[in-house]
């Protein structure tokens, strides 16, 4: 959950999600709804679902780590996602970490 919205993994590996849509509780458009979701984490104002295929498909506030935009040609193979308030952090199978949202609060691992 975030600090306003929830999200479930469906038995068919599907996604709901309610609550505020500023925070988490919506999708940018339909067609973004992940489908074989195997994890969901979030941050204290965005979701990241770690997909069947090792893609991730972020949602929410950007600042909080709901935009990929940065990394998403980096986020393949992701075995592992965690979370802090305001970022997200993915291992890759092959050791690598990949990391978004605030960089003051984990987004920037280069650091």
């Amino acid at each position: 959950s975030t600090a306003g919205a929830f999200a479930a993994i469906l038995a068919g590996g599907s996604v709901v999600i309610w609550g505020h849509p500023e925070l988490g509780g919506s999708y940018i458009a339909a067609q973004d709804q992940p489908r074989n979701v195997q994890q969901v984490c979030s941050t204290h104002f965005a979701f990241a679902a770690t997909l069947a295929d090792g893609s991730v498909v972020p949602w929410g506030h950007p600042g909080h780590g709901g935009d990929t935009t940065t990394v998403c040609d980096q986020l393949r193979d992701v075995q592992q996602l965690h979370a802090t308030r305001c970022a997200f952090a993915a291992i890759l199978t092959d050791g690598n970490l990949v990391t978004w949202g605030d960089p003051q609060n984990g987004g920037d691992s280069s650091r």
